[in-house]
């Protein structure tokens, strides 16, 4: 490596572990743990910075010795809409750089692409969470410092996800890919750190995790458990033998990178003479953390008969959920708030007098949730396996908190994407023809008065979604039906048709909606007319009620 490409490449670690927060939920499923046979997995992309723009990428054929520019940063805010001619140059950050180039094959995928890259046209889908390493004791300090810096490669998440949709035709060839990528350049922290994938195509789900330099794991999940991951490393199995420690239960499908305990024995991480576990995430990924209430959150929703306690330091891998489950109730998930908890965000000072929960969760004791307000986008993906592979891939797409938006059926092979997907910039005035821009006026029109507002939400989305829930999974069979009665491309744009116009619906009836609750609640009443405040949050006020209050008059 070039001394000129080394500076590079400390500088970006510098400049990108400083700024990246790690932020995003995944959620995995099983086909055995869903009411149809899909499989799921989802990916809440929590950042204030991303771009939230959407495309389609096409797939393509190559001639022999094509190769295909490997660039790290390749998602900051750059026009994808002629891939794959792309101008890196123009980014906001001006941290897009080609550093390889790997042997493209004969043909490559479709795919869609947005801040992450998330679903191929044959139903290969993943998403991702960043994890770190603590830097609070000279071993963390270490760890770092080898992985993220002394042996930093040329992939990062971004180019790991791109080429693998652009290749795989199955989860499993999507693990083998992105590992062969590390195992050859090694992996880059532009993206924040390590990462976690969920990843599947409708038959298996793995769950994937990169701790830097050329090291991964993966573990198959079997197909009736549900596995979460939230911005921490969760592998305690030890490859050799397959055993979770935590649940006892032995898992037969893990792959890892050739040298991976090996290089923990070099470094004098791990030694294998003492007869202990090796335990991934402890010896690549020092904590963060001694817990994570996002992942008990998860699991004991899906699970509450395994009375799981929050703030246990580890839980099981996967779990068995005590009902099968639908993409609406992962949906209901991905936009939680811990209502009905102690640590409920919609109760309490810290949510104001009108209950919402995206004020100040990061205060005051004040947890931070699965939903939060600088959600870039959820993907939902449901893969039914047995469908053609145009369209057995669903991404359930929506913007903004999760729980103030609404999802709608996209799919890698549609002709076209409405426009409001690829117009728009955070770094930019607000547009009422982006689609991530109109999310967000609902969802601040909904903090004006949440505790009534919300209803309001609800109401006029829940109907509209079971709608789409089974207008699509109709269509889907009838779609495959006339594909397989030799009609493919028929049967491709009654999908579309359906996709692109449910989503213009949903994009203008959100519009409305949020005039709606805007003409209603603004001035901090309801129509104009006077409510007044709760009593409880007076009393608060009230120095004769609540002398402490007295002690913030000056702030």
């Amino acid at each position: 490596m070039s001394n000129v490409r080394k500076l590079l490449m400390v500088l970006f670690v510098i400049v990108i572990l400083c700024s990246v927060g790690y932020a995003c939920t995944v959620i995995a499923v099983g086909k055995k743990a869903t009411v149809d046979g899909s499989a799921i997995i989802t990916h809440n992309d929590d950042s204030s910075v991303a771009d939230f723009r959407l495309w389609i990428q096409r797939g393509g054929e190559w001639q022999t010795g094509s190769m295909r520019p490997i660039i790290i940063d390749s998602h900051d805010y750059i026009d994808y809409s002629q891939f794959p001619i792309v101008d890196i140059a123009k980014n906001r950050n001006g941290r897009a750089i080609q550093l390889g180039e790997d042997p493209q094959p004969a043909v490559t995928y479709g795919y869609l692409h947005s801040r992450y890259s998330f679903m191929n046209d044959w139903g290969v889908a993943m998403g991702e969470s960043t994890a770190g390493i603590t830097t609070n004791n000279d071993y963390g300090k270490a760890v770092r410092k080898a992985l993220f810096e002394d042996e930093e490669g040329i992939v990062d998440c971004w180019a790991a996800q791109d080429i693998a949709l652009e290749r795989a035709r199955t989860a499993r060839e999507a693990v083998l890919i992105m590992g062969e990528l590390i195992e050859k350049y090694g992996w880059n922290v532009t993206g924040g750190g390590g990462e976690i994938m969920d990843i599947t195509d409708g038959n298996e789900v793995w769950i994937m995790e990169f701790y830097g330099a050329n090291l991964w794991m993966a573990v198959r999940m079997p197909d009736d458990m549900v596995y979460v991951g939230a911005n921490r490393m969760r592998f305690q199995v030890d490859p050799r033998d397959g055993i979770d420690p935590v649940s006892g239960v032995k898992y037969e499908e893990i792959l890892t990178s050739a040298n991976f305990i090996d290089y923990a024995v070099q470094k004098g991480w791990f030694d294998p003479a003492s007869g202990k576990k090796f335990r991934p995430a402890e010896v690549y990924a020092n904590r963060i953390d001694s817990h994570n209430k996002r992942e008990w959150r998860v699991l004991d929703m899906v699970a509450p008969s395994l009375g799981l306690e929050d703030g246990i330091g580890e839980y099981p891998l996967f779990v068995k959920p005590d009902q099968l489950l639908t993409v609406h109730d992962i949906f209901v998930i991905s936009g939680d708030h811990y209502e009905g908890t102690k640590w409920d965000l919609t109760k309490g000072v810290g949510a104001g007098p009108w209950g919402d929960p995206l004020t100040n969760y990061g205060l005051g004791g004040r947890q931070r949730p699965i939903g939060i307000p600088l959600t870039c986008y959820v993907h939902i993906a449901q893969v039914k396996e047995w469908l053609p592979r145009e369209f057995r891939g669903i991404s359930w797409y929506g913007y903004g908190s999760v729980g103030h938006s609404y999802i709608t059926p996209l799919f890698p092979a549609m002709e076209k994407l409405p426009d409001f997907y690829s117009v728009g910039s955070r770094y930019e005035k607000f547009r009422r023809d982006s689609g991530w821009w109109v999310n967000t006026y609902v969802q601040e029109m909904v903090g004006m008065r949440y505790n009534e507002a919300i209803k309001e939400l609800r109401a006029f989305r829940d109907p509209k979604m079971v709608s789409v829930y089974t207008q699509l999974a109709q269509l889907q069979e009838y779609a495959a039906k006339v594909y397989r009665e030799g009609k493919p491309a028929e049967a491709i744009k009654l999908m579309s048709d359906y996709c692109y116009n449910t989503a213009v619906a949903w994009n203008k009836d959100w519009l409305d909606l949020g005039d709606i609750l805007f003409t209603k609640y603004a001035t901090e009443r309801i129509n104009f007319r006077t409510t007044g405040y709760p009593t409880w949050w007076q009393d608060w006020l009230n120095p004769t009620k609540n002398p402490e209050i007295l002690k913030f008059a000056d702030k």
